[in-house]
């Protein structure tokens, strides 16, 4: 990375830290790395540096306190291992930054937290004042209560989402790998680790991994939360947490792991909620020509392009657009309920009135409301 690299330039960094790497491979809290990854982020701090920290480890550390070798099959003992581990994540933060002089808060969200345009807004407003008051937000994933249908999945997406929310100018993404490598160094030692690439790349889908023992984000989940974070200009760094002053490194311009950078203008903040809706309701299949429009074009989706509608879904929940072949264009805010849709899909607008008896919308999806996946 040379001295304009965007690491050298970002004043607001969120900093992901994952299982593995905070829990020693599941030993317990890794206190003396812990200190070492506070020390650099409370030295960014004082060079008038913004800091948000996405800490993984709570459900690890819960199952070392209860002995537990294997990751729980069950979702009420994940819960019960997250609330468990949780009571000593957070002080093991909180004792690390008051030696620095600085104070932390916990921030738990679960997706259902964001997925609400209210609650997102105000889980925004949090962190910004946290960040303004010179606190260090250590945000975690609410396990202890989140269910199947509301949770995250793994530390990765969470972490992009809270740069979307902070408009975050770098998310870095330590991890127990150097990067992202060519192919899994693992199994081909050979395998060259790539410096640097453009979040969209494709190419780069081929090459990424799955998660370890204690922790559900392997490459894959890295390589979409870039591409998440992209979306609000963000760029991403997936580095070795192990390397002696990481974070330090990224701040000089050094190079370090893996840079991820956007390839396109930041979205709007509506733009960029939509994109991390993780829960659709449903899916609408489109033909060749409205797929053609969506993704050349950015226009409207009109019910004459739909095909087939999937699902049950209500006016105002998110859908996604899928071509024939059930790739993922879009996704967006549909204007119609699903009974409605299938009724009129493939129809011109203009038959919207005599088909329901009434228009509220001559969209299917509004371009507002509609982004590109």
């Amino acid at each position: 990375m040379s001295s304009d690299t965007p690491t050298r330039n970002a004043r607001r960094w969120v900093i992901k830290i994952g299982s593995a790497l905070i829990t020693g491979e599941g030993k317990g809290l890794d206190r003396e790395s812990l200190r070492h990854w506070v020390d650099q982020m409370a030295d960014l701090i004082a060079a008038g540096k913004e800091v948000v920290v996405v800490s993984s480890g709570a459900v690890a550390e819960g199952m070392k306190r209860m002995r537990w070798d294997r990751r729980p099959a069950s979702l009420h003992d994940l819960q019960a291992a997250a609330a468990i581990g949780q009571m000593g994540l957070v002080r093991a933060w909180e004792t690390c930054f008051q030696r620095r002089g600085l104070h932390t808060a916990q921030v738990l969200l679960t997706h259902d937290d964001l997925s609400d345009r209210r609650r997102y807004l105000n889980a925004r407003s949090t962190l910004r004042a946290l960040v303004r008051l010179g606190v260090v937000p250590v945000v975690n994933e609410n396990d202890a209560v989140a269910n199947e249908e509301l949770r995250f999945g793994d530390n990765d997406t969470l972490a992009a989402l809270v740069a979307n929310l902070v408009e975050a100018d770098v998310l870095v993404l330590l991890t127990d790998q150097q990067g992202l490598y060519e192919s899994d160094p693992r199994s081909n030692p050979a395998a060259k680790l790539i410096q640097s690439a453009e979040a969209r790349d494709s190419r780069l889908d081929a090459m990424a991994g799955t998660g370890g023992r204690f922790g559900q984000g392997g490459m894959r989940t890295k390589l979409r939360a870039a591409r998440l974070a992209a979306r609000s200009g963000a760029a991403t760094v997936i580095a070795h947490g192990g390397t002696p002053n990481v974070l330090k490194h990224l701040a000089d311009g050094e190079n370090s792991g893996t840079l991820l950078t956007p390839s396109q203008q930041p979205e709007a903040a509506r733009k960029r909620w939509l994109a991390g809706q993780l829960q659709a309701k449903g899916r609408l299949v489109l033909d060749a020509g409205a797929a053609r429009v969506l993704t050349e074009s950015g226009r409207s989706l009109l019910a004459v392009g739909v095909r087939q509608v999937l699902g049950d879904f209500r006016r105002g929940e998110v859908v996604l657009c899928v071509d024939e072949a059930g790739r993922e264009i879009a996704r967006g805010l549909v204007n119609y309920s699903a009974d409605e849709a299938r009724r009129i899909q493939g129809r011109p607008s203009g038959e919207i009135e005599s088909i329901l008896g009434y228009v509220d919308e001559e969209e299917l999806i509004h371009r507002d409301n509609l982004v590109l996946s």
